[in-house]
């Protein structure tokens, strides 16, 4: 039987660089909707639409397509346009390319229903990237139990203290905290940059126990940093929120909101 998340939407941004890509995209939706009763809106943007991503999804998706002529995807702009779109009490930043137990993701949306945390990550730090090899077997079998037995042979690509490819979040609260920081411009450092923005303002968040399973892809130049100019940026944005007050985070706020 399907578990209701009726209340929960799960946001999921996507470029497709790769038919690969397309396939970890898939596998992380038919997941989901295989154990949930659920929202997923899911917003493309590219040069054009070849209409691929729109045939391949079923009708209880939620497709957005935006024309962007920009090599570079502009992910936290694009998050924060999708929930401002969203009408649920509850929202899930998703990659498209991840795997979590479904044990995990029904622990964390009871933590956020009984207003026990506002922001939580179903899962404790441990964002395993699959091999390609065991990324083929997943494909063919799908199976949750597999990929767990093949842990060894995976690698922690950001440790075992990630704070990225998935949270769920009270969507008042995230409006509250300021959503995406859009000075992020494509790909950076901007889930370290939200994980100390809400420890600092002093929210709510908490991990889950388990893991993350995180399906291989070529890095293309929207998976990887562009520049040294792009890094200094970056870190300095990073650096600037980990040093901040929660009074300057929340002076912050109010400017980017109102000016």
């Amino acid at each position: 039987m399907k578990q209701n998340l009726l209340d929960l939407t799960f946001l999921i941004p996507i470029r497709l660089d790769t038919i690969i890509r397309l396939e970890n995209m898939l596998l992380s939706v038919k997941y989901i909707q295989r154990h949930f009763e659920t929202n997923i809106l899911l917003l493309e943007a590219d040069r054009y639409n070849n209409g691929v991503i729109e045939k391949m999804l079923n009708r209880k998706i939620n497709y957005c397509f935006v024309e962007d002529h920009d090599p570079v995807f502009y992910r936290t702009k694009y998050l924060n346009r999708m929930t401002e779109m969203t009408i649920t009490p509850y929202i899930t930043i998703w990659d498209s390319d991840v795997i979590i137990p479904k044990e995990q993701i029904m622990y964390s949306i009871e933590r956020l229903r009984t207003n026990e945390v506002d922001m939580i990550y179903p899962f404790d730090g441990h964002f395993y990237d699959i091999s390609e090899p065991i990324r083929n077997l997943y494909l063919k079998n799908q199976s949750l139990k597999m990929l767990s037995s093949q842990i060894l042979k995976m690698h922690l690509i950001y440790g075992n203290k990630a704070v990225g490819g998935a949270f769920m979040v009270n969507k008042q609260a995230y409006i509250e905290s300021g959503k995406e920081n859009e000075n992020f411009y494509g790909w950076g450092p901007e889930d370290g940059e939200r994980f100390w923005r809400w420890k600092n303002l002093g929210m709510r968040v908490e991990l889950t126990p388990g893991n993350l399973y995180h399906l291989s892809h070529p890095r293309g130049m929207n998976s990887r940093i562009r520049s040294i100019h792009q890094i200094r940026q970056t870190q300095r944005e990073l650096m600037l929120v980990q040093q901040s007050s929660k009074e300057e985070i929340q002076q912050s706020i109010y400017i980017s909101k109102y000016l």
